[in-house]
């Protein structure tokens, strides 16, 4: 059975610097997308960063573009989000999520929030100004 479990959330002041980490078990190998996610109060869930591991490909959202940093261990089953220069505005629950394996899964699918079936708690990050 597929688990992500995210860890790493917390407050700190704008300028500074978290690590997120998203625990995944039931993932071994083949085509298929992790995703960091996010979701503040009063808005719709956002795809902020995602990994294609078709061919290691990653992209980001224009708003963390540059700050944030998604990379995956596979020796220990961590998926990170590496978070740099936070603002205010990046406080909100943070969620990984990973869609099924698939030797038909491909790039395309990584940016729609609809091909994730497998999602962790989230954790919360707070940005103060």
């Amino acid at each position: 059975q597929v688990q992500l479990v995210e860890s790493g959330g917390g407050s700190v002041q704008a300028g500074g610097a978290l690590k997120l980490s998203c625990v995944y078990s039931g993932y071994t190998y083949g085509r298929y997308c992790m995703g960091w996610f996010r979701q503040a109060p009063g808005k719709e869930r956002e795809r902020i960063a995602h990994i294609y591991t078709g061919g290691s490909i990653t992209n980001y959202a224009d708003s963390v573009k540059g700050r944030f940093t998604i990379s995956q261990d596979n020796a220990n089953n961590t998926l990170y989000l590496q978070m740099n220069s936070l603002k205010p505005e990046d406080t909100a629950m943070y969620y990984c999520a990973a869609t099924t394996v698939s030797p038909w899964r491909n790039s395309g699918d990584c940016y729609r929030l609809t091909s994730y079936s497998v999602w962790g708690q989230g954790t919360q990050v707070t940005i103060s100004s």
